[in-house]
């Protein structure tokens, strides 16, 4: 994703609102939604694709329907935190299909990650692969969710 602002327009709003909403629908369902031509639309979206205004199009799955019940949110302090010490860590956790997100943070721990997991040994085998396993890593404090009473992947535009 480019690091400048992109100037948006009330079309390029709308488009990115309706697709936030249901990416799913065709090029023409998307310009009708939006009141546009199919391709004035197909044009915009194109460009908000090259431009890295739309980083990908997903599908959001329910976890405990495919197995992955336990959430973990985990903050993780570094005993170095050089540069590359951080860049080493930031990799290791993302060849893990289980950490979701990871955030640097400031103040307090050095990153925060999202864990989807199946369970609480499954978690386990996790936090020893990545935490207990990796000699950078100082402290780890896991919270697990009891309930998730939000969820959203959409931004306000």
């Amino acid at each position: 994703m480019s690091e400048h602002n992109i100037t948006l327009d009330e079309i390029d709003r709308r488009i990115l609102n309706a697709l936030q909403i249901d990416a799913s629908q065709t090029n023409s369902e998307l310009a009708r939604s939006v009141h546009v031509s199919a391709p004035t639309c197909l044009r915009r979206v194109k460009h908000l694709r090259e431009s890295g205004v739309i980083e990908r199009q997903v599908a959001i799955v329910a976890p405990q329907l495919v197995g992955a019940r336990l959430t973990a949110i985990v903050e993780i302090t570094l005993d170095v935190q050089a540069a590359e010490r951080m860049a080493e860590f930031e990799q290791v956790v993302a060849d893990e299909p289980a950490v979701l997100q990871c955030y640097r943070v400031s103040p307090g721990p050095d990153f925060v990650l999202m864990v989807q997991v199946a369970d609480m040994p499954a978690y386990h085998a996790l936090a020893h692969r990545l935490f207990a396993a990796h000699a950078n890593v100082r402290n780890v404090k896991s919270y697990f969710s009891t309930f998730r009473s939000k969820f959203e992947t959409r931004i306000a535009i």
